[in-house]
């Protein structure tokens, strides 16, 4: 074989061999690349979760009587009220459960209220399940259902699933029992109030409202014994420093009160004819208004009951 022979095998195995490892080297690549989308796609795949139903049910303990509906109320994530209108069937169900306890006066009814962590608390309760039993309580009230008669708690359930619009479905829990005698502990939380009367402090001229978790409790004890007395009310009484006019500050006094009752209306669900809002402008100082410290003292709110 001549060298020209040899030239032309030479290049001929050295176009062979290239292609080869441009085909290996091109395919794992390639590989590689799907695997890497693949596994990116199922990781950002979620998972699909049933959301939690809980049907309504309120059974009575002692006579085994129950009113059940497959319906109940339902909430949004994070929000205290339930969604309306509900179903004519839960309805029919609450319809009857008036009318039991309305006619069986040794009666009384508990309402919890579920959550979970993961929902952001609006209210001004201590948590979420606890406001939305308060929301459920006043709807039975106002069906005639008396408050004297109703309990209400709340409770964590870290287990519950929302529906894919949010919306957990009937986060609640009903349960009929005997009437207790509860006038003993009404009269100790009426003197825990009066002796712990909510005090809250604004920036000048402002209003803004923000509970601690303390003040939180105490505001479900007010809305309890609103509840369980008759002729109780919430005084909601605001008071400023001396800055500027004595009469525009009675004013701001009231605009204050009015939105501590507003937000308790609307966050604790407090009914509005169960408040009074009132002011008392500069003229009950309890510190020196020629200090900074003092003024801030000065410019209080306080919720009490009477």
């Amino acid at each position: 074989m001549g060298r020209k022979s040899f030239y032309l095998l030479g290049i001929l195995l050295t176009i062979i061999i290239g292609t080869y490892f441009s085909y290996i080297l091109c395919c794992n690549s390639e590989s590689q690349d799907e695997n890497t989308t693949s596994s990116e796609i199922v990781a950002t795949k979620k998972v699909y979760k049933e959301p939690t139903l809980y049907p309504f049910l309120a059974k009575d303990a002692i006579s085994n009587l129950s009113f059940s509906s497959n319906d109940n109320f339902n909430f949004e994530a994070s929000n205290l009220n339930f969604l309306k209108p509900i179903s004519t069937n839960l309805e029919t169900e609450i319809d009857k459960l008036k009318d039991y306890l309305t006619t069986n006066d040794s009666k009384s009814l508990s309402i919890t209220g579920y959550y979970t962590q993961d929902e952001e608390n609006k209210s001004a309760y201590p948590n979420l399940g606890l406001a939305r039993a308060n929301s459920i309580k006043n709807f039975l009230s106002s069906k005639g259902v008396s408050s004297k008669i109703m309990n209400t708690f709340g409770e964590l359930k870290q287990d519950m699933i929302a529906d894919s619009l949010q919306v957990y479905h009937g986060p609640l829990a009903f349960s009929i029992s005997e009437l207790k005698d509860n006038s003993e502990e009404m009269d100790k939380l009426a003197t825990y109030i009066k002796e712990h009367a909510i005090e809250l402090h604004f920036k000048s001229g402002q209003s803004e409202i923000s509970l601690n978790s303390e003040e939180r409790q105490e505001i479900a004890d007010i809305a309890k014994y609103l509840d369980k007395v008759d002729g109780a009310t919430c005084i909601i009484t605001g008071h400023t420093d001396n800055t500027g006019d004595v009469t525009k500050n009675v004013i701001l006094g009231q605009n204050r009160a009015n939105s501590v009752k507003e937000y308790l209306v609307k966050n604790a669900a407090i009914p509005a004819n169960k408040i009074i809002a009132t002011s008392k402008g500069q003229s009950e100082p309890i510190a020196d208004n020629s200090t900074p410290e003092g003024r801030a003292k000065n410019r209080r709110t306080i919720i009490t009951i009477k």
